[in-house]
């Protein structure tokens, strides 16, 4: 059974059900001071308590999808079986392979012009050597024929850690969200490229090139854009291209555009921090060398670059809820012209999805001001 199994999150109800009426009911049995009724006592007591933390736990992981697969709890690589098409002009020649076809969660789903799709895809990082899975979000228009000709900008929306990628298709829905915007008239129709920031699984690399390490950087810097571009109508310059993301996702999405605005030229932080994580999850990052432990401290960044670049950022916060408020003031107060700056500030809002829900249809209407098609 899969660890996002409904089957398997009822079998551990109706345990923990069980346990807890067995504890109830065969207790008075148990009051002996005999070494069996001791134990029986605490194997029933045991039982109970750890169904009830794995049902709890279930309930948890299927809300929020924390984790999608046993594999990815256990933080083991799970191999793809790819299936290569060998056509001439297929995406398997652009360091990409297409493994799935998914439908929006909108009216229509069955029709691209209608519903726009979602193609499940495995990119290969020409300069990183990483090869990792993501969603390639579609919209409508790039399937009607008054768009044929037409290009789309892009936007890489990252995960938190140790996030999923089905996360940002079902718990914070992005391409159904883009597609209502668009239907709304408040955002142009954009091609989402969504994936968690964990490309080297279970290790958290916080989006920085590692020495003799992951080159997580190079991977979504330039290896994805450059192959998502040359495999779907995208343009390649900065204009063409933003970024967001959200705890983990969202420094990297800051932290992204900030060093290569020739890649990226509007940058989403959502719940965002400043500054690389270090600590158990990470490993050793910089490996004593602390001017890429300096390059990777936003803040730093700002006061030391000769010239700040002309590229857009918005950060999000909320006064309570959220550790971020105090530091998000202090990188807007960092940034200087030539680049931009703009907010979201809630009155309140927790480090979570539903912060995040809330924070996303505006989100993404600001990149699609600061992002053209050509």
């Amino acid at each position: 059974m899969g660890l996002t199994s409904k089957t398997f999150l009822v079998l551990a109800i109706v345990l923990a059900v069980v346990f807890f009426a067995a504890t109830v009911w065969l207790w008075p049995r148990l009051s002996r001071r005999s070494a069996s009724a001791v134990l029986g006592r605490v194997g029933l007591l045991l039982a109970t308590q750890v169904t009830i933390f794995v049902s709890v736990g279930l309930v948890a992981n299927n809300s929020f999808l924390f984790y999608g697969s046993w594999a990815d709890l256990l933080g083991q690589k799970q191999d793809l079986g790819v299936v290569t098409d060998h056509a001439a002009g297929t995406l398997a020649s652009k360091n990409i392979v297409r493994v799935g076809i998914e439908r929006p969660d909108v009216p229509g789903a069955s029709r691209p012009t209608v519903a726009g799709r979602i193609d499940k895809v495995v990119i290969a990082g020409r300069q990183s050597k990483i090869e990792s899975s993501a969603y390639v979000y579609l919209p409508p228009e790039y399937f009607q024929p008054a768009f044929a000709r037409r290009k789309f900008p892009a936007v890489v929306v990252l995960t938190g850690y140790p996030g999923v990628s089905e996360n940002l298709l079902k718990s914070l829905g992005y391409p159904r969200t883009a597609h209502e915007r668009v239907k709304a008239g408040r955002a142009q129709p954009m091609i989402l490229v969504m994936l968690r920031p964990t490309v080297a699984p279970p290790r958290d690399t916080e989006c920085v090139d590692i020495k003799g390490g992951p080159q997580t950087e190079t991977y979504l810097a330039e290896d994805l854009p450059r192959v998502i571009s040359e495999s779907y109508r995208v343009g390649a310059l900065a204009r063409n291209w933003g970024i967001i993301g959200n705890s983990t996702g969202g420094y990297c999405a800051l932290k992204i555009g900030l060093h290569h605005p020739g890649r990226f030229g509007a940058s989403v932080g959502l719940s965002a921090y400043y500054k690389a994580a270090e600590d158990p999850t990470t490993g050793d990052l910089f490996h004593g060398d602390q001017s890429a432990r300096d390059r990777a401290d936003l803040m730093w960044t700002l006061d030391h670059m000769p010239k700040q670049p002309d590229s857009s950022f918005l950060v999000t916060t909320s006064r309570h809820g959220e550790g971020n408020y105090l530091t998000t003031r202090q990188f807007i107060a960092k940034v200087k012209s030539p680049a931009q700056v703009s907010s979201i500030v809630l009155d309140s809002g927790g480090h979570n999805f539903n912060t995040w829900r809330r924070e996303i249809p505006s989100a993404l209407d600001w990149l699609s001001s600061r992002l053209s098609e050509n």
